[in-house]
């Protein structure tokens, strides 16, 4: 393939406001594939636009306000068990679908999972989200250090100035997880891969098994949603359960199995 048909899908996509911060490398990843498959460019780029809608722009808000919650979280206190941090993480994790759907169950979702394996030193989080602004409801020990993977540059960016805001140790980084996980990772005590894996697999269906395989952690945290963004149930909590039986299965494993009005939730000790 000729590297200029591919520079110019990435170009048109990335002019789009609501993939201008999104990673090339996913950009680029999903773009060599299309336009293998479409009969033109402007087909392809439709096309990348798309799949991208499907498995991120979807989960956000079309216009995030990351300076004024910059703004002001400067002047909220830096504990991460303070009333007002704690409502500010809230309001903020109400703007992104994924982490919006957990809230009315924050507190029982993170004791259920993370109880049985607190205090955490270690996070790694792969497909984050917002969910680094869930740290004041996990179990954490004073030394916890969070690594954050996900695919949104201005995100990621925020992300980690409520770490450094907090004095939590880590960063959010900005990762293609389809080309594996960064080489420099160091292993987890635990690794949280909440309603990643669908989202996955809507641009590489055997990409669970081969991620799951390289994961350095001691305990994995799996979920799958049990509606879609519309609210509509249409058998995926069996169908999920399904395919986590399938993938257990491969690789090996037995697990504990939690089921919340969001989300089906498998835990993993390796």
């Amino acid at each position: 393939m000729q590297p200029q048909p591919l520079d110019d899908l990435v170009e048109a996509v990335l002019s789009r406001p609501d993939y201008h911060h999104i990673s090339v490398d996913l950009v680029r990843w999903i773009g060599r594939q299309e336009i293998g498959k479409r009969r033109n460019l402007k087909e392809a780029v439709k096309f990348t636009r798309s799949r991208l809608h499907q498995i991120a722009a979807a989960y956000q808000e079309p216009r995030v306000e990351y300076g004024r919650w910059l703004e002001e979280l400067s002047s909220l206190p830096h504990e991460l068990d303070d009333p007002r941090l704690k409502d500010f993480c809230r309001r903020v994790m109400a703007h992104h679908a994924s982490t919006r759907e957990r809230l009315p169950i924050l507190e029982l979702f993170f004791n259920r999972t993370l109880s049985r394996i607190a205090p955490l030193h270690s996070i790694l989080d792969i497909g984050c989200g917002m969910n680094p602004l869930a740290l004041p409801w996990m179990p954490l020990a004073e030394d916890i250090t969070y690594y954050g993977l996900d695919i949104y540059s201005d995100q990621a960016a925020f992300l980690n100035a409520f770490l450094s805001h907090t004095g939590v140790s880590g960063s959010v980084q900005v990762h293609n997880v389809l080309n594996g996980l960064p080489y420099n990772l160091p292993r987890t005590q635990v690794a949280l891969l909440l309603k990643t894996l669908p989202c996955l697999e809507q641009l590489d269906k055997t990409i669970s098994g081969r991620l799951l395989e390289t994961i350095r952690a001691s305990h994995l945290v799996i979920s799958y949603p049990v509606h879609s963004l519309g609210g509509r149930s249409k058998g995926m909590l069996q169908n999920y359960q399904n395919h986590f039986d399938i993938l257990a299965g491969q690789l090996g494993w037995t697990a504990e199995r939690l089921e919340f009005q969001t989300e089906l939730v498998f835990i993993v000790e390796l």
